[in-house]
């Protein structure tokens, strides 16, 4: 008699502290917007999904975000039938990282449209992917798949132009080696000659205005002290600029294997351009020369490919960009009624619109936007973190603000992550030190 009922109070005991533990357990689940169901046993053990590495319940019926907030069901984007041209199928993207695609805000990780609320649908386009926000105060205001992967062709420049354009001494006189000139024969090039010298902010105006090839291999060499550094230095740059998702394999764009962008880091890229006066000068400008190189070759004269600065009123430059993996893509910006915005986009068609003009009918659209609209922002340099920095606090509300810390998976956050272990280990070793406790034999 003695014994059953001991049993019986241990087992009571046992039941009170488990219903203690999970408790506080399902409270952070429901805090965090995780399905309740995913929380089932006091070590937190995951519902089937979760359990087989697929997104919880909840989760795959578009009720919760990465970061606990309602996600809507994805909007397709408005897409224009573009030309059927032959061309080589794209390479399989990079593994898709949430906290990364959710960098600039947690709208923007979508394949989908992303618009402010109210606002008019913008115009179709062949485009895969683009984004539109505002040069001077960082807010996006519409994307279609912002975070998309997508090989960049010659908007790469840019990340070029970003990472050298101020380190380089546009007055230096420099020689081409024929080195720089060992590219594909069906590269663009601005007509360099090995053996030739050129001032650096003539190299500059070619890899701009002419996309050329050539210039890029020069200027990365005399940046990096070699192509290949150049390159690494140009990753770091994408970095340092919160564009994680751009991955530079050459300095002008031309495919490489591994080599890709996005939308959201086009515009990171191509607002560090616009800040500096130099590259504002160089994209705005029209036609320039090449010196000649006598015997060589005579002076010549190139053209700006981008056509914006020549039929779009308060355009501001920006570049093209064209190969068979990448098919088109553009990034392009302008200014009116004192807002200055860029548009930038990828994988599109020629026909029925060229690029550039699939950009300006994206800029036309932005600018009737009203003041204040915004599905995002382009961070900052250094802003945010290649990964997400778990909080650590002793205190109860450092723990309630590292909660609020969005971090990769599905539905938490790295600190509840963290409390969540911490009650279940604490509450586990109370569970199993009173279960120690009740079988230790009495004196």
């Amino acid at each position: 008699m003695t014994s059953t009922r001991t049993n019986r109070g241990r087992r009571a005991a046992l039941a009170v502290v488990t219903a203690a533990l999970a408790t506080p357990l399902l409270a952070i689940s429901v805090a965090t917007g995780t399905a309740a169901a995913a929380v089932t046993t006091p070590a937190g053990a995951v519902g089937k999904a979760e359990a087989a590495g697929a997104v919880g319940e909840a989760e795959a019926a578009g009720a919760v975000g990465a970061a606990g907030e309602a996600r809507a069901t994805v909007t397709p984007c408005p897409r224009m039938t573009g030309a059927t041209v032959p061309h080589p199928p794209k390479p399989s993207p990079p593994h898709a990282d949430h906290y990364q695609r959710a960098i600039g805000g947690s709208r923007l990780d979508t394949v989908g449209l992303v618009l402010p609320a109210g606002v008019a649908r913008p115009p179709a386009i062949t485009a895969t992917s683009w984004l539109v926000a505002d040069l001077s105060t960082g807010e996006v205001l519409a994307g279609c798949g912002p975070h998309e992967y997508s090989p960049p062709a010659s908007v790469q420049k840019l990340l070029l132009a970003a990472t050298y354009l101020a380190k380089l001494d546009p007055h230096r006189v420099v020689t081409v080696t024929p080195g720089d000139l060992d590219i594909p024969a069906d590269s663009s090039m601005v007509g360099l000659v090995p053996g030739g010298r050129y001032r650096i902010e003539t190299l500059w105006l070619g890899l701009l205005l002419q996309s050329g090839n050539d210039a890029a291999n020069v200027l990365a060499r005399l940046g990096g002290g070699s192509v290949a550094d150049g390159v690494r230095a140009m990753n770091g740059e994408a970095a340092w600029l919160g564009a994680y998702q751009t991955h530079a394999v050459t300095p002008s764009g031309y495919d490489g294997a591994g080599q890709f962008t996005s939308a959201y880091d086009l515009a990171l890229i191509a607002r560090a351009c616009f800040a500096d006066e130099a590259f504002r000068r160089y994209a705005a400008t029209r036609s320039a020369f090449m010196p000649a190189q006598p015997p060589k070759r005579k002076r010549f004269e190139i053209q700006n490919q981008n056509q914006l600065l020549y039929d779009y009123p308060g355009a501001l430059g920006g570049k093209t960009g064209f190969t068979d993996l990448a098919r088109h893509t553009y990034v392009g910006a302008a200014q009116r009624g004192g807002r200055r915005l860029v548009v930038t986009l990828l994988g599109a068609e020629s026909w029925p619109q060229a690029g550039w003009q699939q950009g300006a009918a994206l800029l036309d659209w932005a600018f009737g936007l009203p003041a204040g609209a915004s599905v995002g922002h382009l961070v900052n340099p250094g802003e945010a973190p290649a990964t997400p920095a778990p909080k650590a606090s002793g205190s109860s509300a450092g723990l309630a603000a590292a909660i609020d810390a969005p971090a990769a998976g599905h539905g938490w956050k790295t600190s509840t992550v963290v409390a969540v272990g911490v009650l279940a280990t604490s509450g586990l070793g109370l569970v199993f030190g009173l279960v120690r406790r009740m079988r230790r034999p009495r004196p």
